[in-house]
């Protein structure tokens, strides 16, 4: 275990703020399989997102032609620029700031950020990222239909990337412990591994789909009418002919759900 880290926080007379979701990776072998994993080349530009101490970007550094991180905390923000002259550091909130570009994203998230960030991240044009996540939200970008972990995170995880758990990461390797295991999970970019006719279309589907997730298809299309149609009258005269709409919700494959998309897109007039 590497103790550098708390001897840092103790040295700045920084306590780590739980409301930041502040859990410093302090096992530099964990730190080194991630950037392992992240595959990186000496002409890359890399995204961290949340460097906290530094552990995960003086490695990336080492490696990279470029890192940027992104921080909220100016007090790490500071200690950044004067310990690692060479990374570009930009202080803010990762979800409201411009990313710049970049070919891959390795980072130690936030956890109250990892669902919004996860989304706003495969909206980007990237190669590779590998990121440490609780290890709970890692199984529900993986989950598969009919499972208690199956939600919008796993269908819109599918439909963007290829999404793999590497290892887990026991809570041990942090400071402050966090109360649960942690994953490092690498997503690639690639296309929807089935027809999509209008993603926006599908999005909001899913959506409004799985928000009553326990509900059947035309319950919750019910439920949620004003983000696929233009009126109620208007979706149930799609309705008949909307496939699958007696199933559950939790139980539809992200393709099923791309059918029932296809077959709503009328109601929108």
């Amino acid at each position: 275990m590497d103790e550098a880290p708390r001897r840092v926080l103790d040295r700045l007379g920084i306590r780590p703020r739980k409301r930041l979701g502040q859990h410093f990776l302090v096992d530099s072998r964990v730190a080194l399989r991630h950037v392992g994993h992240a595959a990186i080349g000496s002409s890359d530009t890399v995204l961290e997102i949340g460097p906290g101490l530094g552990v995960l970007t003086r490695l990336l550094a080492e490696r990279a032609r470029h890192v940027v991180a992104i921080e909220a905390d100016r007090r790490f923000a500071t200690y950044l620029r004067e310990s690692l002259p060479d990374v570009e550091v930009i202080e803010g909130d990762a979800l409201a700031i411009g990313w710049p570009r970049f070919d891959v994203m390795a980072s130690n998230l936030p956890y109250q950020i990892s669902s919004p960030l996860t989304f706003r991240l495969l909206g980007e044009s990237f190669r590779r990222a590998v990121l440490m996540y609780q290890w709970e939200f890692a199984r529900r970008m993986i989950a598969k239909p009919a499972t208690s972990d199956y939600s919008r995170l796993s269908v819109g995880v599918y439909r963007r990337a290829a999404c793999e758990i590497l290892e887990r990461v026991p809570r041990n390797a942090f400071h402050p412990q966090p109360r649960v295991d942690s994953a490092l999970v690498r997503l690639e970019p690639r296309p929807a591994p089935f027809p999509i006719g209008d993603p926006d279309r599908y999005d909001a589907v899913v959506d409004v789909l799985f928000k009553h997730r326990r509900k059947t298809v035309e319950n919750g299309l019910r439920l949620g009418w004003k983000a696929v149609a233009g009126s109620p009258e208007a979706l149930e005269a799609v309705l008949p002919t909307v496939p699958f709409r007696t199933r559950r919700v939790e139980a539809l494959s992200p393709e099923e759900i791309g059918r029932i998309a296809d077959a709503v897109r009328m109601a929108k007039g």
